[in-house]
């Protein structure tokens, strides 16, 4: 599929799971390097599935056929419409592909997919501490919608 130069973007398949995982990871790691990710292969385990679709970037030049990004779609619900859309679970790319305009292409396939599949909008969810992330969706044209908010409790 033609994508930019010098990359290569395919969609993977139900046994990319394994793959899946190790990206996510890396993903959360480069934001949170002292946090254990571990648990997120139950998260890919519960929710990756032909629904759920995967693609990967591979650099054309590169030996090992070893995706240097990836863009995991799922879908929501809009909780104010109940209409179902497109979501963006993760978008990555490794550092040193970074600012080729890999993230901006593969966030402008996740709105080609939506599209196509009728979806009237897409949505996604970003750390409020990722400003290179927020600068990029804000780019693109998102905006906030709604804050999630969190609390700690204290254990028992």
């Amino acid at each position: 599929m033609d994508f930019l130069p010098g990359y290569h973007l395919h969609e993977g398949s139900s046994l990319d799971r394994a793959r899946l995982v190790k990206f996510a990871q890396r993903t959360y790691r480069e934001l949170y390097p002292d946090r254990d990710f571990s648990h997120l292969a139950q998260t890919i385990e519960q929710y990756f599935s032909a629904k759920t679709p995967v693609w990967w970037v591979e650099a054309e030049a590169a030996q090992d056929n070893e995706p240097i990004a990836c863009l995991w779609l799922g879908n929501a619900i809009d909780q104010l419409g109940g209409d179902r859309h497109a979501h963006i679970f993760l978008v990555y790319v490794a550092p040193p592909h970074r600012r080729r305009g890999i993230a901006t292409a593969l966030v402008r396939h996740a709105e080609t997919w939506a599209k196509s599949r009728g979806d009237t909008q897409i949505g996604l969810q970003v750390f409020a501490d990722n400003d290179r992330a927020i600068t990029l969706y804000r780019k693109l044209g998102y905006h906030t919608l709604s804050w999630w908010m969190v609390k700690p409790l204290d254990r028992p």
